[in-house]
């Protein structure tokens, strides 16, 4: 699975748009998982500057989720412990801001969705 196929144009526009905002606090745009181990990722900005470089809320399943950066071509080229790619949740639909998923992540220790 290339980059190509995780993220479409509107949701590149998205996350274009959620970053030159003035607002600072966006629902996510999009979930990514390990179909095949506990990580996820709920994206919600491109950088501007570098359109490999997404933010969101990144949980790598040990129980720590944190608000960061991560590489588009990282998560395309990343595979889980049984070689399965990182896959995109077609159903997310995103319910609250991505502050509100972090601080449920943090006091539960993962990404709840």
């Amino acid at each position: 699975m290339g980059e190509r196929d995780l993220l479409t144009v509107a949701d590149r526009v998205q996350l274009l748009v959620n970053a030159i905002s003035d607002e600072t606090d966006f629902p996510p745009v999009v979930k990514f998982f390990t179909p095949d181990a506990n990580a996820t990722w709920l994206i919600s900005e491109v950088d501007p500057d570098d359109p490999d470089r997404l933010f969101g809320l990144c949980d790598l399943g040990l129980g720590y989720p944190e608000l960061g950066y991560v590489s588009l071509a990282e998560l395309s080229a990343l595979r889980g412990p049984l070689g399965l790619p990182i896959e995109r949740d077609e159903h997310f639909k995103s319910k609250n801001s991505l502050s509100v998923y972090a601080d449920e992540a943090r006091a539960a220790g993962r990404v709840l969705t």
